[in-house]
């Protein structure tokens, strides 16, 4: 059992890894949990000041801007990831903006769905096409993107970011098919209503119809999702793809 746990603990030591929205909230615990792992990481945020100072913070991690709704920004960081790292060997596409919530369909403008699913869902994909090379040189490499469980059970009055979510979650599938001849694996998490400065918008009637409806009793909090996400970038995960695991105490099951 020692050796097992000592193995699990450097599973990911040396492994090169790239996250999007990393400097607060989920996304700056795994990049926290990461470098804590022994992973190296590259990470990228419109919230420069923040994400400056968590680089500053940890040891072996990078911060360099990044602006989703850019495709530019996107191949600039990359490259600049990549570059920093010296390759790399995973990508968890964090970064997602939500806009829509508290508004029902109808008060919904063109304007907030357009941005919705150019951060989310174009994003995603321009960010993981930009990485698929220097994922494919690994030998091993992993995509992790984080969905949401609003996807699974239809959250109302948050339209443009379920419907990206559940996009997100179909693409995972399609690109797990299209890289898995290039030894690349493609998951997605879809988590539950997190405790994160992000989600202090959601009201407090949302928060508490999560805490009645899970299996599990109590908020979900970011070390709640680390494991799942470090596992599927680890070698343990190697034969496991196109998968979405919900990780949300069982508010969901699938």
């Amino acid at each position: 059992m020692r050796d097992a746990l000592n193995a699990a603990s450097h599973a990911l030591d040396g492994r090169r890894v790239l996250v999007t929205g990393g400097a607060r909230g989920l996304g700056a615990a795994f990049v926290k949990a990461l470098v804590e792992h022994g992973a190296r990481v590259a990470f990228g945020d419109v919230l420069r000041e923040e994400g400056e100072a968590l680089a500053h913070e940890l040891r072996d991690a990078h911060f360099f801007p990044l602006d989703l709704n850019d495709p530019c920004s996107i191949s600039e960081f990359v490259a600049q990831s990549a570059q920093a790292l010296g390759g790399l060997d995973g990508l968890v596409n964090n970064a997602a903006i939500t806009n829509s919530g508290g508004k029902f369909a109808g008060e919904l403008t063109p304007q907030t769905w357009d941005a919705v699913m150019n951060v989310n869902v174009r994003g995603t994909w321009l960010t993981s096409v930009a990485c698929l090379p220097h994922l494919k040189a690994s030998g091993r490499g992993s995509i992790v993107n984080i969905a949401s469980d609003t996807a699974l059970w239809g959250a109302p009055r948050l339209l443009a970011y379920v419907a990206s979510k559940g996009a997100v979650i179909a693409m995972t599938r399609s690109l797990a098919r299209e890289f898995g001849a290039d030894n690349v694996t493609v998951n997605a998490i879809a988590p539950g209503l997190t405790e994160v400065e992000a989600t202090a918008y959601v009201p407090a009637e949302r928060h508490q119809f999560y805490l009645d409806g899970r299996a599990l009793t109590r908020a979900q909090v970011p070390d709640d999702v680390n494991g799942p996400v470090l596992f599927l970038l680890s070698d343990a995960a190697r034969f496991v793809t196109g998968q979405l695991l919900p990780v949300n105490g069982g508010f969901v099951m699938n």
